[in-house]
């Protein structure tokens, strides 16, 4: 044990990371666009109901409603088919097949939007198909999010791929969704642009840190030749959430460069919530750089675990730093994967660090 624990500390400090004193470069420090969107640039879902041919006897086994849509499919497409005293088509002699599946297609547009004859991806669900594998979706039409907007956006079709095997009523058919109508999303309302921060950094003290950042434009020259008072920039905190700017009369017909003047602001006094990621489904840690962990003790199994700082212990090294900083969860990680650690073993002891109060940062499990 006494060698083990003497390895696990040498190990733990050859892994440590080096760095200086967590200031970030000029070019690494976040800018405005890295913390926040512009109000109106959001991406919009299309969604619709299309038939999938081509199954391996895996379609609908409920198949009235399926036979239903085939039918009304070939009728449209000029195939003949019997039909009743009313003028609708008969199915019964549909009723056997087990090839066809009623499926969701949905597909995303980007939140810059999507011009006529752009090509994007779309998703396919099952509704109660057993698999979609070998599948080909028929000509389905994509509508917007509201029920009253019958205007058709899109169209997708092609053959369907299984990204997850083990998930096979779930498919995507890559550029399989056409645009046929152009969607713009605006970002400008009134002469007014609004920031949205991101959830996870909002903050009153945020939202006026970018406030007053935006507003130092006025002192640091801005103008287009105009004066002063056209070129005035007034950023107002409305919300944790919501920062907003009145564009300037010089850039009222150059709204675009305005805000991507704005948008590269370097924002100095904010950083990234510390946060660490966990997926033990998938054995992944993700761990932000400035998570710290408390000086403690640990023991797991068979394994000792110092991280008080002092001879001999584990401890983060800074050269840069006159004082020894507090430890690092990431100094930590590496020495346990050094040592060829399980990851599951490493999540454990990460658990209980947060459980115990001994973690600084959020920990997410997912």
């Amino acid at each position: 044990m006494p060698i083990l624990k003497q390895f696990l500390a040498c190990s733990a400090v050859v892994a440590c990371v080096t760095y200086s004193a967590g200031i970030l470069r000029a070019d690494d420090q976040l800018r405005l666009r890295d913390v926040c969107r512009l109000k109106g640039q959001e991406e919009n879902t299309l969604q619709g109901v299309g038939l999938v041919v081509g199954l391996r006897a895996t379609g609908d086994e409920n198949i009235d409603p399926t036979t239903r849509a085939m039918a009304n499919l070939m009728l449209n497409l000029g195939s003949s088919i019997q039909r009743d005293g009313q003028g609708l088509p008969v199915i019964d002699e549909l009723k056997d097949m087990r090839n066809i599946a009623a499926v969701v297609v949905t597909a995303q547009v980007p939140a810059a939007g999507a011009q006529q004859g752009d090509q994007l991806n779309c998703s396919v669900s099952a509704t109660s198909a057993k698999s979609l594998q070998g599948g080909r979706l028929v000509l389905a039409h994509l509508y917007g999010p509201r029920s009253d907007d019958r205007n058709v956006y899109a169209l997708a079709q092609g053959r369907i791929s299984l990204p997850d095997p083990n998930q096979p009523t779930e498919g995507v058919i890559y550029n399989g969704c056409k645009m046929e109508s152009t969607i713009v999303n605006g970002f400008s309302n009134d002469g007014k642009v609004t920031l949205i921060l991101d959830r996870d950094l909002a903050s009153f003290s945020t939202a006026v840190e970018i406030q007053d950042s935006i507003n130092q434009l006025n002192q640091s020259g801005l103008s287009s030749g105009n004066g002063a008072s056209e070129t005035l920039v007034i950023a107002k905190a409305i919300h944790p959430l919501h920062i907003e700017v009145e564009i300037p009369k010089a850039y009222e017909q150059q709204v675009v460069q305005f805000v991507s003047l704005i948008l590269e602001i370097p924002l100095a006094q904010i950083k990234k919530p510390k946060r660490v990621v966990i997926s033990a489904r998938e054995g992944v840690i993700v761990i932000g750089e400035d998570v710290l962990i408390s000086p403690v003790a640990i023991n797991h199994k068979n394994l000792t675990i110092d991280a008080r700082p002092g001879q001999g212990a584990f401890a983060a090294i800074d050269v840069d730093s006159p004082r020894q900083p507090r430890p690092k969860l990431k100094n930590l990680v590496d020495a346990l994967n050094g040592l060829n650690v399980p990851t599951a073993d490493v999540i454990a002891i990460i658990r209980t660090l947060d459980r115990n109060g001994d973690l600084y940062g959020e920990v997410i499990f997912d």
